[in-house]
């Protein structure tokens, strides 16, 4: 052998090794898995116990079979073994690879020995085999095995000993050592015993078996199952046990079977040869507890969100809260000063996770309790959970005012606790009805929103003096309670552009006040007036918002109609004017004045840019809606001023300012004649009912062709506005026939009904508006962001667009802080222009600023 191929065998000596064991690994498989086989497939036997249930002879015949098998696989395999030598290893591993390179670096030359350039040849085909035997690997065994077990008996005796593994124990091999012959195991090998502790199903711990517990000392959870069966002679074995607790009636303890349930710690015995004995330790399961989690929030329209967590060593399975009126900490004065009528507690079920662990959470228990008689009462939360096991845990009580909408018009305030004076009890119904009747004699101007209103209530006032007169039921008082409830909401909720309107005109009397010289007095009146008007309408816009806002998706942008505006120019801008006034400086308090106009102005347009040019059919469908409201309102005006003529002749003679929707108009100053211009006599009145008649039938028919036309189809949202409008089809057509009958008070609630019912088709049809324009949006996101580009805000400026060109004369001029920075350089030229030793003609130059601008 040459030196290279001494070295190249150096260098594949780990390769050769690992082929050598590879092929003796291939041998011993061939040889002895007969052997393997039988060997596992009795160890598999012994392992499940299948031994303690036949017959010993069977068992000793099945073992002798089984020494005999195995003697005779391996003398067979004995005698077809041979150990590999170290040359049958190299020649498969030459063989593996090409050429056989080892064997020709094994090989010595024969021909052209001293020929030069044969010479030269052998070592260059020497140096390539030595390169290619240097990077030799590995050769794997072929223990390929289905020539010789075709049937795949190895793999049923691998099977079998899975399955022992998995479901037998070791413990089980050593009862065979005591098996005789001539009777059966259990006997032949004195007492034996099994047992089990199955804990409660809803710990979802495992069941163990008792003789694989090793040790002393067990941990057992409250309420787990013992099962424990004796085999062998009667006494033989014997149960002692303290931890079941049982008394009285109590099997013998070396009956065969016992099965107890775990009660208390204390010791487990079994006595007898083969006995054991554990101290056990009792784990025992805990109630549940809950507590609330944090103070309760309210949305805008009431709806409580109470957080609270609740936990269990093994899982909460259900909870119940009670609330209940705290009357030692109520303020009993006014209408809650007499005795409560009795009423129950609330009860509710608790929220609870519908996935994932109940061990330890946090729930929202959400409701609206705002209609409730107990709403912004003081009241006592008490929550109780339950576990599996039956236990019940009970937080800390927690008293809390109940949670509800609140109202900020103070007419609606007072409505409410009206309300709520007369659900605490039927005995209050004289002092309401002594309250309403001082609100509604002579009101303050600007009190109700419309007429309508007003006549709403007196209605309700009539109800409660007869309902009281004649003593009022349980649904008189809540068909009460529920007509205040619904006045409360429509003066609440009132309407944007009646808010519009009340601003304006405030706007204007402050206005003509400081033109006139007004004294401080009623300037200061009017000015608190504008800011309380201002304050109505944005809260009416704000709380537009925020419903948009609940509804539409997390991530997804408000409408056009109803984007948020920096609320601080409009306040700081109200201070300013105040600030100009108190200081006397009425010049510049008007100018400051022309300015807030100017952005109401523009807040009047955004909200009309929506129905100028280019609407869709939903567009215009709201657009018709809205008329047909107005005009439906200016007709229940109309028929309201028709019922006081009837009472007071001439009530309304003379009245022209501020006379809005006379004959169902909406403009100012219109006359209270007839629709035909006749005088206001008996005849001309009944000529002019018969008008309001056919003009309510003519408003129903058009309401008909809307609904007709009405988009939406197919949508929850389009159908439920197409029921709406039917119904108020179906009110309209009462209210006419009311009219053409001389019943003006039912017309007027007939009409009621109406306008009632167009606003909540309005509402579900703006509904399915936002919902198909959110489904258009996730459809094609460059649509919004389009429509955002031109959109305007409010107070008439640019907000912006997403990806918009930034920076651009448009941009500058209608920027978002124009106004701020207005009033922030007049202030400035104003604070120069009061400093005396500036040149003369730097103060020429700023006095002409000021004079200008």
């Amino acid at each position: 052998m040459s030196d290279a191929g001494r070295i190249v065998l150096r260098k594949i000596r780990w390769p050769l090794r690992l082929t050598w064991a590879g092929l003796i690994a291939e041998r011993l498989t061939r040889a002895f898995w007969p052997l393997w086989s039988v060997v596992m497939l009795a160890a598999a036997v012994l392992m499940l116990g299948l031994q303690d249930h036949v017959a010993v002879e069977l068992v000793w015949g099945a073992a002798v079979l089984t020494a005999l098998a195995a003697a005779g696989f391996a003398l067979r395999g004995a005698m077809q073994f041979r150990f590999p030598k170290r040359a049958e290893a190299l020649a498969r591993l030459d063989g593996a690879m090409t050429g056989r390179p080892i064997q020709s670096l094994l090989d010595q030359q024969v021909i052209g020995v001293g020929d030069a350039a044969s010479a030269a040849l052998w070592r260059a085909h020497q140096a390539r085999m030595a390169d290619r035997a240097a990077a030799a690997k590995p050769v794997e065994p072929d223990l390929n095995l289905t020539s010789r077990d075709p049937f795949a008996l190895r793999y049923v005796a691998i099977l079998g000993l899975s399955v022992a593994l998995l479901f037998g124990t070791w413990s089980k091999v050593g009862s065979v050592t005591g098996m005789g012959p001539g009777g059966k195991g259990g006997l032949a090998a004195g007492p034996a015993w099994e047992g089990w502790i199955e804990p409660p199903a809803y710990t979802g711990l495992p069941v163990l078996y008792l003789a694989d517990q090793a040790g002393k000392r067990l941990t057992i959870p409250q309420g787990s199952r013992i099962t424990l069966r004796f085999y062998g002679e009667l006494g033989a074995l014997t149960l002692a046990e303290t931890v079941s607790g049982r008394v009285g009636q109590v099997p013998p303890a070396s009956d065969p079977a016992q099965d107890f349930t775990v009660a208390q710690s204390g010791t487990l015995a079994i006595e007898g040869t083969g006995g054991r004995q554990w101290d056990v330790t009792l784990l025992p399961d805990l109630p549940p507890m809950v507590d609330i989690a944090g103070l309760p929030e309210t949305n805008v329209d009431g709806q409580m969100s109470l957080p609270f967590t609740a936990a269990d060593d093994y899982g909460v399975t259900g909870g119940s809260v009670r609330i209940s009126l705290d009357l030692d900490t109520l303020d009993r004065r006014y209408g809650l000063a007499l005795p409560p009528e009795p009423r129950q507690p609330v009860d509710m079920d608790l929220p609870m996770p519908i996935s994932g662990s109940r061990a330890e959470f946090t729930e929202q228990l959400i409701e609206d309790f705002s209609q409730h008689p107990w709403a912004h009462l003081p009241v006592r939360f008490e929550l109780s959970v339950q576990d599996a096991a039956g236990q019940s845990g009970v937080g800390q009580p927690v008293v809390m005012n109940l949670p509800a909408r609140r109202f900020f018009d103070p007419l609606a305030a007072a409505l409410i606790e009206q309300r709520r004076d007369l659900l605490w009890t039927r005995e209050n119904a004289p002092r309401i009805a002594q309250v309403l009747r001082a609100i509604s004699w002579q009101p303050e101007e600007q009190l109700f929103p419309d007429e309508a209103n007003y006549l709403q209530l007196r209605v309700i006032l009539r109800r409660i003096e007869s309902y009281a007169a004649s003593g009022m039921t349980d649904e008189q008082r809540d068909e009460v309670a529920a007509a205040l409830w619904e006045l409360a909401i429509q003066i609440e909720e009132g309407d944007l552009d009646d808010a519009m309107d009340r601003m304006k005109r405030a706007q204007d009397r402050l206005s003509e006040a400081m033109k006139n010289g007004a004294s401080e007095q009623e300037i200061a009146r009017l000015m608190q007036e504008l800011r309380d008007a201002t304050q109505d309408y944005l809260r009416q816009l704000s709380r537009q918002a925020q419903r948009d806002q609940e509804q539409a998706d997390a991530d997804m942008q408000m409408s056009d109609n109803t984007m948020q505006m920096d609320m601080d120019d409009l306040q700081r801008m109200m201070d300013r004017i105040q600030e100009l006034i108190e200081q006397g400086r009425m010049a510049e308090a008007q100018e400051a004045m022309r300015q807030f106009q100017q952005m109401m102005e523009n807040m009047r347009m955004a909200q009309q840019q929506g129905g100028q040019g280019g609407q869709s059919p939903g567009d215009r469908a709201m657009e018709e809606l809205g008329k047909t409201l107005r005009d439906q309102q200016g007709l229940s005006d109309r028929a309201f001023r028709d019922l006081q003529e009837q009472f007071n002749p001439g009530a309304n003679q003379g009245q022209s300012q501020g006379n809005e929707g006379r004959d169902g108009g909406m403009g100012r100053g219109q006359s209270h004649e007839g629709q035909d211009g006749q005088g206001q006599d008996g005849d001309q009145g009944q000529q002019g009912q018969g008008s309001l008649a056919d003009r309510q039938q003519a408003l129903r028919q058009e309401l008909e062709r809307q609904r007709g036309n009405l988009p939406g189809a197919g949508s929850e949202g389009g159908e439920a506005a197409r029921e709406a409008l039917k119904q108020a089809e179906r009110a309209m057509d009462g209210a006419e026939e009311a009219l053409r009958q001389d019943d003006l008070a039912g017309a007027i609630d007939k009409q009621a009904e109406a306008m009632e019912a167009l606003r909540e088709g309005m509402r579900n049809l703006g509904e399915a508006m936002a919902e198909a324009g959110r489904r258009q949006r996730g459809g094609d996101g460059r649509e919004t962001g389009d429509a955002q580009t031109g959109a305007r805000d409010p107070l008439g400026r640019n907000p912006g667009s997403r990806g918009g060109d930034v920076g651009t004369e448009d941009s500058l001029l209608q920027g978002e802080d124009v106004y701020r920075r207005a009033r922030e350089l007049l202030d400035e030229i104003r604070r120069r222009t009061g400093e005396g030793d500036r040149p003369d003609a730097e103060l020429d130059y700023l006095r002409r600023l000021l004079e200008r601008f």
